[in-house]
């Protein structure tokens, strides 16, 4: 699952939440991603309500993932 900033606001408890009720009877594991343009002043300004467990990805630096401490890797 990815939410955009751009058009909305970034993957929060209550929303990680929802969402994890909505595909409850899925089959294959959830990824939640956040989507921002870059690191810039808008990822700075919801950066305090990105849910942990969750992931980020600015399509300035394609190629990596800021990874909100959850379970999974430890």
């Amino acid at each position: 699952m990815a939410e955009t900033v751009v058009s909305g606001s970034p993957i929060d408890g209550g929303r990680r939440e929802e969402l994890i009720e909505l595909f409850k009877d899925a089959k294959l594991r959830l990824v939640f991603v956040t989507a921002f343009p870059d690191r810039g002043e808008v990822f700075r300004k919801f950066l305090e309500i990105v849910a942990w467990g969750t992931e980020v990805w600015c399509s300035s630096d394609p190629s990596h993932l800021i990874h909100f401490n959850g379970e999974r890797f430890l």
